[in-house]
């Protein structure tokens, strides 16, 4: 018998119903969750996910029950799951009403900060009967992220450019994940104000901008072309040659893993930071 009840420390993270159990069968409809799922040690509880949940390996071998357009609600209900997890900004909203309409039990992901992570392992902790390991993973995040915040919020900022997408040119703004990782690593993004979390910007306000670094995420699964800013040498990144290209798996997408990208991005920042200081 589900018992529903609010969850007050996860701020609406996650809207649950408390199992009497440990989920046994679950369905992640994201990438970040199978991650998570995996992270605490309950990854072969998983009976089904969407595309491009490719991490760690094993979790290629999960059968595919949707994607970001369309679940496959007939598919999900023949797996008799006894978890649903949800990504409320990735999975179609009339497909998971469907879910709940035919009486399983769908927790709703919805992360929107860096310190949302630590808050999400805890309740897949809960709902898995991981609590110990959750937690340990949860304290490695937020710990990971104070130390950055300690390590690089009072440097010297780096003008950067995020480059999301090469055609439109693209950027990131606000809110986005990103942007957050940006302010953390202490850099300045020009266009932190923009409207839309993930803007499109015009060239040649990306070269009035003067930005010190350009980040080019890549995934190594799904390759993408970049922008060839060899065409403007007068842009001090591209005449000094600063360009970091991480992970888009690690940075983009809301897993334990993200703390990983985050080093390595700020790592990337203070390596231009550093290389200008000695050329002023």
């Amino acid at each position: 018998m589900y018992v529903l009840h609010i969850v007050l420390c996860c701020c609406a993270l996650f809207a649950v119903k408390s199992q009497a159990a440990p989920a046994q069968r679950i369905i992640a409809l994201s990438p970040h969750l199978v991650e998570q799922l995996y992270s605490i040690g309950v990854g072969d509880k998983i009976v089904g996910t969407t595309d491009h949940a490719d991490y760690p390996q094993q979790a290629k071998n999960i059968p595919r029950v949707g994607n970001y357009n369309q679940l496959q609600v007939e598919k999900i209900l023949a797996l008799k799951p006894d978890l649903v997890l949800a990504w409320t900004d990735g999975n179609p909203p009339a497909d998971l009403n469907k879910l709940r309409q035919f009486g399983l039990n769908v927790v709703d992901s919805n992360p929107l900060q860096l310190t949302d992570i630590a808050k999400e392992l805890r309740i897949l902790g809960q709902h898995t009967g991981a609590v110990d390991a959750a937690e340990q993973q949860a304290l490695l995040m937020e710990q990971g992220l104070a130390e950055l915040r300690q390590n690089y919020s009072s440097k010297a900022k780096v003008v950067v450019f995020y480059e999301l997408w090469q055609q439109p040119l693209s950027t990131v703004a606000q809110n986005a994940w990103p942007q957050q990782q940006l302010e953390l690593c202490g850099a300045t993004n020009p266009f932190a104000t923009a409207t839309g979390d993930y803007p499109q910007v015009n060239l040649e306000h990306v070269v009035a901008s003067q930005p010190q670094l350009i980040i080019q995420p890549v995934s190594v699964n799904e390759p993408r072309a970049l922008l060839d800013w060899s065409r403007w040498p007068a842009i001090p990144a591209v005449k000094y040659q600063q360009f970091s290209q991480p992970d888009a798996d690690l940075v983009h997408r809301t897993s334990s893993r993200m703390l990983q990208g985050v080093r390595q991005l700020c790592a990337d920042i203070d390596k231009a930071r550093q290389f200008f200081a000695k050329k002023s």
